[in-house]
């Protein structure tokens, strides 16, 4: 049992620190949404800030938006051309993407300030593009509302999927400690 566990040590490092990290940062994000009473239909402040930038990004592009809160449900309208195009939710705020990713880069971790400095640097480029994805969704919906499905549930979900796995490939490559070992042989 020791030979096989010395033979796997780095893949159970590599889970304990994953799940140990992500456990931890996921028990964080929900004592932050406990704050707000969903019974009340009180929406957490990141997702009402994700919600105003993303239709900023909408006037920066010369599109009518507008943001309200939802009077039935905690999450805020998006009000795009004069149409009602979107709810935006919890989920739509990237935290739980950016939770996963932070994760993953902090079970390859090298140095505290490398490691810091990666999670925080892909957790706004993440925010970045979840901004544009929300946008450029609602420019879609608009113009094509039958293809909500296919827009909504696969192109831009894979959208920001793809971006955190090339950082996650990058981190692997570039900065994780396993990759210095492996050139120094």
């Amino acid at each position: 049992m020791k030979q096989l566990f010395r033979q796997y040590k780095p893949f159970f490092v590599f889970l304990l620190k994953f799940f140990l990290f992500y456990g931890v940062l996921t028990f964080c994000y929900s004592l932050y949404l406990n704050q707000f009473d969903e019974h009340l239909f009180e929406t957490d402040t990141f997702t009402i800030m994700v919600a105003e930038q993303s239709k900023s990004v909408l006037e920066f592009f010369g599109k009518s938006a507008s943001v309200e809160p939802n009077a039935s449900e905690p999450c805020v309208n998006l009000i795009y051309q004069g149409k009602f195009i979107a709810r935006i939710i919890e989920g739509c705020n990237a935290i739980s993407v950016m939770i996963l990713f932070a994760a993953f880069v902090f079970a390859f971790s090298t140095t505290w300030l490398r490691t810091i400095s990666y999670i925080v640097i892909g957790c706004i480029i993440i925010h970045i593009l979840n901004i544009l994805r929300i946008a450029l969704l609602a420019m879609a919906l608009y113009s094509y509302p039958e293809s909500e499905h296919l827009l909504h549930g696969v192109v831009f979900p894979l959208f920001i999927y793809a971006v955190v796995f090339v950082l996650w490939v990058f981190w692997l490559q570039k900065f994780s400690r396993n990759d210095a070992a492996a050139s120094k042989k």
